[in-house]
């Protein structure tokens, strides 16, 4: 447990750093009185998470590697797989990026954007995404650095990318009048600046980085994706969830779009060590199974249930508190009002059994079954999300897009922790992890 919390505390601080700032940036454009701007924002953003989805599944696939290969003692594997794993996410996340420009008006269209609104979300993403690349390559060298256990300095490259985001946000939001233009250019900096230092901190600090070659990008690319690739599906139920939310959402006007933006903000502060959670957790748990202590990989999993439901029962009641305070900072009214408030007292607590998903997909993952945390967060984004928002939003309006989530978190969740907890317990003492995951070094 001491090293569940000491690691997801120090990578909270990060994640919930960079977030908050993102919340600053929205607050900055909401100062502006231009509602249009802020719900241009919730749209772009219900794509952008799309691009953030695969830089996600990029670190989880490298940390998973890197991790048992630190844990097996291999160090020069490790390194190898480091360089040639941010080579693969930033040729993967141009090409995302690439499709995502292309596509980017029939998609907002699709999602109910309409008019100015889809105008300013389309111009966000052009100037935003062709950070892509960098950025999937410094989260990969991130998680190499988080997989070699040192949280602070993974911090450490987090907190800067978010304080040059900040820094600019304001100069070139509130004070040049840039809007969504000065939005979109903070955040490419940022992640510019978080790549040049992780890679400064893997080479310099931890020599965990080889020399790109083409053979290693080949040994390395096999297993990357095996994990990638259903780690790749996993993350982008999120967006496409989130997408369907918006959608749903959409028909009852651009205040509730708005409140619904500013509520996503809100639940990536809030529920940021959640994320915390999964990302560290994913490294104790695949240098315990390299190393073959299955004793420790379930007292991982125990650990993490009981601490991530405890956070989130903390984070309810401090969200209750906070709420009319955070209505009156970002001028939400009407039915953006009602959206804030259905969640933070009532939606807020279905992340109770969001953390036990979150717990389970970070151990499916390295455990060698990152293919069932893909099926139950697809059944969980849409295969209940959809009828359930549908209906709900019928029942109760606006509002009932929030206590859809409530139900349906509680019934994925509890069904995949269930399944999680039987897997590991069915792992054998002694038994280590499978080489045909593990490339052989390139001569």
């Amino acid at each position: 447990m001491g090293h569940v919390a000491r690691m997801t505390l120090t990578g909270m601080i990060g994640f919930v750093f960079i977030f908050a700032v993102d919340a600053i940036n929205l607050y900055w454009l909401s100062q502006t009185g231009d509602t249009t701007l802020v719900a241009a924002a919730g749209f772009a953003m219900a794509i952008q998470v799309i691009s953030l989805a695969g830089g996600i599944s990029m670190m989880v696939a490298s940390s998973a590697l890197i991790s048992r290969a630190l844990g097996a003692g291999e160090a020069e594997l490790a390194r190898r797989q480091t360089a040639s794993g941010a080579v693969i996410a930033a040729v993967v996340q141009g090409i995302v990026a690439a499709l995502l420009i292309s596509f980017r008006h029939p998609v907002l269209a699709f999602l109910g954007a309409e008019g100015e609104v889809a105008a300013q979300a389309a111009h966000y993403l052009v100037v935003s995404l062709p950070a892509l690349t960098v950025l999937g390559a410094g989260m990969v060298i991130n998680g190499a650095i988080r997989a070699q256990g040192d949280a602070r300095r993974s911090v450490g490259v987090t907190m800067l990318g978010g304080l040059v985001s900040a820094i600019l946000g304001y100069v070139l939001i509130h004070r040049a009048g840039l809007g969504l233009t000065g939005a979109a250019l903070s955040v490419s900096a940022a992640q510019c600046v978080s790549f040049l230092l992780a890679f400064r901190v893997a080479r310099r600090v931890h020599d965990l980085l080889a020399r790109p070659r083409a053979a290693d990008i080949r040994a390395t690319f096999g297993p990357f994706m095996v994990i990638a690739v259903p780690a790749m599906l996993s993350q982008l139920a999120r967006p496409v969830g989130l997408a369907v939310l918006v959608m749903v959402m959409a028909p009852f006007g651009e205040e509730a779009v708005a409140g619904w933006t500013v509520l996503s903000r809100l639940i990536m502060v809030a529920f940021g060590g959640l994320l915390s959670l999964a990302a560290m957790i994913g490294g104790i748990f695949g240098q315990n199974y390299g190393a073959g202590r299955i004793d420790r990989v379930r007292r991982t999993f125990r650990d993490a249930t009981i601490f991530g439901v405890a956070y989130v029962l903390v984070v309810w009641a401090l969200l209750i508190w906070v709420t009319e305070p955070a209505i009156r900072a970002f001028g939400v009214t009407g039915l953006g009002a009602d959206v804030l408030r259905a969640f933070t007292h009532y939606g807020a607590g279905g992340y109770v059994f969001a953390a036990m998903l979150f717990v389970n997909g970070a151990a499916l993952n390295v455990l060698g079954r990152p293919h069932w945390a893909t099926g139950f967060a697809w059944v969980r984004e849409v295969a209940l999300t959809w009828p359930a928002a549908v209906l709900m939003a019928g029942w109760f309006g606006a509002v009932g897009v929030v206590y859809s989530q409530i139900v349906v978190s509680m019934i994925i969740g509890t069904a995949a922790w269930l399944v999680g907890l039987w897997y590991i317990r069915s792992l054998k003492p002694g038994s280590v992890a499978p080489s045909a995951t593990t490339p052989t070094l390139a001569e």
